[in-house]
């Protein structure tokens, strides 16, 4: 029996492919207001389990103004989309020179979003980062 308040599984693949190219478009060409063309104004966005939330796009576009003054030569790319009910999740890739060193950094992981049917309502990234080719450990 299908929810008639949840869209269908095909609609919100469609809505994640697009809302997570338009995400990479923006973060590969350090452009914060393409980024957030794909959150609903009261958004909330969580980078890691470890950080606070923020709530709202003025929020996430304090996080998000910092990456075009770290980071050059970025790559962000994902992969399929599974989805389960209004939530879809993807892995994704970001590959990037650090302005400051000139160091290559490398992270991969996952993307958990839940939409409001046309834009993303929650957003959380779980991820893991090299530096240079070599494993950064967390202390």
């Amino acid at each position: 029996m299908t929810n008639p308040t949840t869209p269908p599984q095909d609609a919100t693949k469609a809505l994640g492919r697009v809302l997570m190219d338009t995400l990479a478009a923006g973060w590969s060409k350090g452009r914060v207001d393409t980024m957030l063309e794909v959150f609903s104004p009261a958004a909330v966005f969580i980078e890691t389990p470890f950080t606070a939330p923020r709530a709202g796009t003025e929020a996430i576009r304090e996080w998000a103004n910092d990456i075009p003054y770290y980071q050059s030569d970025a790559t962000f790319s994902t992969g399929e989309i599974y989805v389960a009910g209004p939530w879809f999740s993807t892995e994704f890739k970001l590959v990037f020179r650090r302005r400051t060193t000139g160091e290559w950094v490398e992270a991969r992981g996952a993307i958990f979003a839940e939409t409001d049917g046309a834009l993303i309502s929650e957003l959380r990234m779980y991820w893991h980062r090299w530096n240079g080719g070599r494993e950064t450990s967390v202390s």
